[in-house]
Formats: C-alpha cells, sequence, structure tokens
C-alpha cells in the first residue's frame, strides 16, 4: 500500500465512527432507492388508461409487493448486518456461486437503474432550458453531473444521507402544497375512468414495479448503519409510509382535480399539474423537485452499488481492489466502476433500461424469496434480531403474490429483453470461475477465501472480518498518537 494511500486509511479509521448512518438519513436513502418521489409515475396513468389502474396499483401493490419484501429485508439485514447484503443472504442459504450470480445481476440492474437519473435531471431542465433538447449541449451536461455526483459519493457516505434528507423535504413539499389546494376542485368520480381496452399491460406493469422496488438495495449498507438491528426495521417502516404518501397523495390530487386524458400523462406532466392547480410558481417549484430528485437517486442508488462491491470484496468474491477505502471511508474503486457503467449506459431510452433493469432485478428478488424461506427451514436458531412474526409457512405465504408478480413482469418483458438478459446470466456464470482462476494463479490480490457454503460459515467469516477491521483501526490510532503533535514540533 502507498503512503497516501495508508494515510488515507489512517484518516478513515480515526473518524471511522462519525459516518455512521442513522435513522432519518437511512430512512431518506430508503426513500431514494424505492421512490424519489411521485417523478415516474405519470407513465402508469398512461399505460392504465385512466386513473383508477394506477391508483389502485398503489394502494394494493404495496400490500403484496412491498410490504413482503420489506419485512423480507428487516429480518435478513439485521441477521446479517454487513456490507454486502443480499449476496451473502444467498451464499449463506445456497452457495458462493449463487451469491456471486445475485450480486452480479442486482450490480448491474442498479448501475442501469442509475443511468436514468441524469437523463431525466436534463428532461426536466429542458422544459425550462431548451438548449438541452440539443446533443452539443446534453452530452457534456450529462458528464458533468454523473462525474459531480460521483465525487459526492466520494465524499462520504454521511453526507450523502444529509443530503437525502434535506432533498427529499424539498422535492415533496410542492406535492403536499399541490395536495391542500386542490381539495376544493377533486371530484372523486374522475378516480374511477378507465378504458380496459387501450390499458399497456407490459408498461403497466414494469411501471408499477419499477417505482416500488428496491427495498432490499440498503441492505449493503448495513455494515455502516448505527445499530442495524433496531434502526433497520424503523427505517423500512418509515420508508414504506413515505413512499406510498409520496404516490397517492399527488395522483389523487391531480386525477381528482383535473379531467386530464391519459395520453397526456407523460414524464414531466406533474409540472403542468401545479400550473393548473397552483399557479406559475408551483410549476417551476415542481420542477426543481424534479431536478433534485434525480440527484437524491442516482446517489441513494450509487452508494448501494458501491458498498455491495466493496461487501463481495472483503468476502472473498471481488479482487481486493474493490475494497479499498478513501480517506472518507468511502470505496473509491467501486465508486468509478459503478460510475463507469452509468455512462456507458445512458444512452439508452427510458422503456429499455426499465424492462431490463426490471427483468434482472425480478431474477434476483427470486433467489432472495428462495434464500428466505430456506434459512427458516435449515436454519431455525440462526440469530435473528428482527424477525418476522408468523411462523414459516405464512411466511411462504405471503411471499407467494410478489413471487407471481416477478414471473408475471418476466413473462411480458419483449424478446430482446429476455435474450440479452439471459446473455447477462450468462455471463455471470463464466465470471465467477474466471475469478476462481484468477484467485488460485495468484494473479489478482483478494482479501479473503471463501468460506464454506453454510450460513454457520458465512457468520464465523463475517465475525473475522470485524475482527480484522477492529485490530486495523486500533494499530491506525495507536500510530497516530505515537505522532507528536505538529504544533510540538513547532514550539520545540
Amino acid at each position: 500500500m502507498s503512503e497516501q494511500e495508508e494515510e488515507g486509511m489512517g484518516s478513515y479509521a480515526k473518524n471511522k465512527s462519525n459516518p455512521k448512518l442513522t435513522l432519518l438519513p437511512l430512512i431518506a436513502l430508503i426513500f431514494y432507492e424505492v421512490s424519489g418521489g411521485p417523478f415516474g409515475v405519470e407513465d402508469s396513468v398512461r399505460a392504465g388508461a385512466g386513473p383508477l389502474l394506477s391508483l389502485l396499483g398503489f394502494f394494493i401493490f404495496p400490500l403484496i409487493w412491498s410490504i413482503p419484501e420489506a419485512l423480507l429485508t428487516a429480518e435478513l439485514a439485521t441477521s446479517f448486518p454487513e456490507n454486502g447484503g443480499y449476496v451473502i443472504w444467498i451464499s449463506s442459504a445456497f452457495s458462493p456461486f449463487w451469491g456471486f450470480q445475485e450480486g452480479f445481476w442486482k450490480w448491474l440492474s442498479g448501475v442501469m437503474d442509475n443511468a436514468l437519473y441524469p437523463v431525466l435531471f436534463l428532461d426536466y431542465l429542458k422544459h425550462s432550458l431548451p438548449i438541452f433538447h440539443q446533443m452539443i449541449a446534453r452530452v457534456p451536461a450529462l458528464l458533468g453531473i454523473t462525474l459531480s455526483l460521483t465525487y459526492l459519493n466520494y465524499r462520504g457516505l454521511h453526507i450523502v444521507g444529509f443530503s437525502a434528507v434535506v432533498l427529499a423535504a424539498f422535492s415533496l413539499l410542492p406535492f403536499l402544497i399541490m395536495g391542500i389546494l386542490s381539495i376544493p376542485k377533486i371530484r372523486p368520480s374522475r378516480w374511477l375512468l378507465v378504458d380496459f381496452n387501450k390499458v399497456d399491460w407490459r408498461g403497466y406493469f414494469n411501471s408499477m414495479l419499477w417505482n416500488l422496488n428496491y427495498w432490499d438495495k440498503a441492505s449493503t449498507l448495513a455494515g455502516e448503519v448505527e445499530d442495524p438491528s433496531k434502526t433497520f426495521p424503523k427505517a423500512l417502516l418509515g420508508g414504506l409510509v413515505l413512499v406510498m404518501s409520496s404516490y397517492l397523495i399527488p395522483l389523487l390530487a391531480a386525477t381528482g382535480a383535473l379531467g386530464s386524458s391519459p395520453s397526456e400523462w407523460t414524464d414531466g406532466y406533474f409540472a403542468e399539474v401545479g400550473m393548473l392547480i397552483g399557479g406559475f410558481w408551483l410549476k417551476l417549484w415542481i420542477q426543481a423537485a424534479a431536478a433534485v430528485s434525480n440527484l437524491g437517486l442516482f446517489e441513494a442508488e450509487m452508494c448501494s452499488d458501491s458498498f455491495q462491491l466493496l461487501g463481495m470484496s472483503k468476502l472473498g468474491m471481488l479482487p481486493s481492489v474493490f475494497a479499498v477505502r478513501s480517506r472518507y471511508g468511502t470505496p473509491t474503486v467501486s465508486i468509478l466502476l459503478s460510475a463507469t457503467g452509468v455512462i456507458f449506459l445512458s444512452w439508452m431510452s427510458f422503456q429499455e433500461i426499465m424492462e431490463f433493469l426490471n427483468f434482472l432485478y425480478a431474477v434476483g428478488m427470486l433467489l432472495e424469496v428462495a434464500a428466505f424461506i430456506t434459512l427458516r427451514v435449515k436454519r431455525p436458531d440462526l440469530h435473528r434480531p428482527y424477525r418476522v412474526p408468523l411462523q414459516t409457512f405464512w411466511v411462504g405465504m405471503i411471499c407467494v403474490p410478489p413471487s407471481l408478480l416477478l414471473i408475471l413482469v418476466m413473462c411480458l418483458a419483449s424478446r430482446r429483453t429476455s435474450v440479452v438478459s439471459g446473455a447477462v446470466i450468462l455471463v455471470g456464470f463464466v465470471l465467477y470461475p474466471a475469478l476462481l482462476h484468477a484467485k488460485s494463479k495468484n494473479w489478482m490480490l483478494f482479501e479473503a477465501e471463501l468460506p464454506p457454503s453454510s450460513s454457520n460459515g458465512w457468520q464465523q467469516q463475517l465475525s473475522e472480518n470485524k475482527e480484522v477491521e477492529l485490530v486495523e483501526e486500533e494499530q491506525s490510532l495507536m500510530q497516530d498518537n505515537s505522532k507528536p503533535d505538529q504544533q510540538d514540533l513547532d514550539l520545540t
């Protein structure tokens, strides 16, 4: 390790207790992992050929999809409170091979998801700044936004968490005001409008899943959370209430107060709704809120993706370079790789990205559900600080509706999406043995050997990793304390 890296790691160890995530920043990050506000739900009204299916979807889907996924995440994230999240769950239930596949699919779907947000940011700005219609201005802006937000991630998780709180408050306040202003204009009969002959079922289900997925993403930050066994369940509950409110209040207000045609509900339409309900000032506020919300979405996704790679490196699945932290405690190489993926994928269209990432996400979530049930059956004695208060049979029953929804979304995917996703899965199957071969030949440096394919083996590995981190922290602190203070030297 170079002198600068040692200095950076020493500074990180010295301040290691400072950047732990507390409840409110974690709620904000979960909110941005899943939602970020109602920006993007407009398509559910258009695809649903009216308000009815959209409103029903955001009432019913959280019950059959979001709540089961949040409960699953709460139990497993507190059982394995380390960076890596679902990678560790799958490895414990099945094998490191499947844990690696889960990590590869989820990381790639996360990077694809993140490629949307700089694009959406400019899509909202171009309504007020038409220059962003032109590629000569658009391409440098996309690169500038991506690099700037990547640097913010590099500067520290606590900064990102605090930023997420501020951005969430700024993004949601105009919709609360819009909801209040719309009350005198609401006609409940408008909520019941739908034309079943014009429903785009593929677009509708993809929109629902995309707007309500990624509850498990925050688990990759579990090692950075203060008292995760208590904080995670509370944060997931707070995030669930915040997400449902951020969708339903604007939709109920907009569709009840206005008789807009479903064809008008395209990305950015909430700004026009603000104009019609509150005036030009509210339109501008919603446009600004949409823009900064996309920044919050990017930050939260980048955090989870990069710390997931760090966790995989700590477990011996990836080279040790992915676990190297900056002086701010952030995984530098993991952040750079994720940012590179975002830049290369940003040329794809919104619908293409959404369908691809939903397919990969669905495959990964089916594996998570299987791991959840398997660990309940095989390891009833596993230490679970939070346990879903149901017997294993009933836990399995509540996992059936979300599993059927995932399968339905995969069946509705286009042939192109299925073929490309199948090719990605095959790449993961090849990549894992290739990395094992590189490890055996000492072509690359790895931090750890893969533990046995059992939850006992993984928990032991996690304990050993924690002990190593504590020893390194103590050594760094001792080295820092042994160095004479610069002021003392000057006095001498």
